[in-house]
């Protein structure tokens, strides 16, 4: 188990991001998409405040976000990177039987990836990304380059919507039925 502080708020940025566009997909009747709480376990709490000041992160959360989108499941996780090469480690195996659970149940599973350092967004279809853990798992590289990756999948801020990953998912969607 990791202890909370020691992943600082690594990856709020791109949280908060998505969860002002889930509030925007919900307004405009898009999607509703949740996002789920990391289950942690508190180990000291604060007399005077109540508030959790030691805690450790329970290690069988699932992913980032479920929904449905246009009557369509869809679940997700939010990485960020700072550098062109992602390392396979920050995916866990856990989360990747749970987003192909997700899929066998007809269900759409994708990873959002930002690049900090270049301030670029991708959406990363689940079957690359299993691709890519599977080529770990057999001996192979054990991440993935940016290089690697559709490009075509990236995601911009449109329209006030600040992480637009509908058009990924229609792109996914589209490529499925092909």
């Amino acid at each position: 188990m990791g202890h909370w502080s020691d992943k600082g708020l690594r990856g709020s940025t791109l949280d908060e991001m998505i969860n002002l566009t889930t509030d925007i997909y919900r307004e405009k009747n898009l999607g509703l998409i949740q996002k789920i709480p990391t289950p942690i376990t508190p180990v000291r709490i604060d007399d005077k405040t109540r508030q959790i000041t030691l805690a450790y992160f329970q290690q069988q959360s699932t992913v980032d976000y479920i929904g449905v989108v246009q009557s369509i499941p869809v679940c997700f996780d939010a990485k960020e990177c700072a550098k062109d090469t992602f390392p396979l480690m920050n995916i866990h195996q856990h989360q990747i039987d749970f987003m192909e659970d997700f899929e066998r149940q007809g269900g759409i599973s994708f990873l959002i990836i930002m690049y900090t350092h270049r301030n670029e967004m991708y959406y990363i279809p689940f079957r690359d990304v299993k691709r890519f853990y599977q080529r770990g798992l057999d001996g192979g590289r054990k991440s993935f380059r940016l290089d690697e990756i559709d490009t075509s999948y990236q995601i911009f801020n449109e329209q006030g919507v600040m992480v637009h990953y509908l058009k990924g998912l229609q792109k996914d969607l589209s490529e499925r039925e092909e």
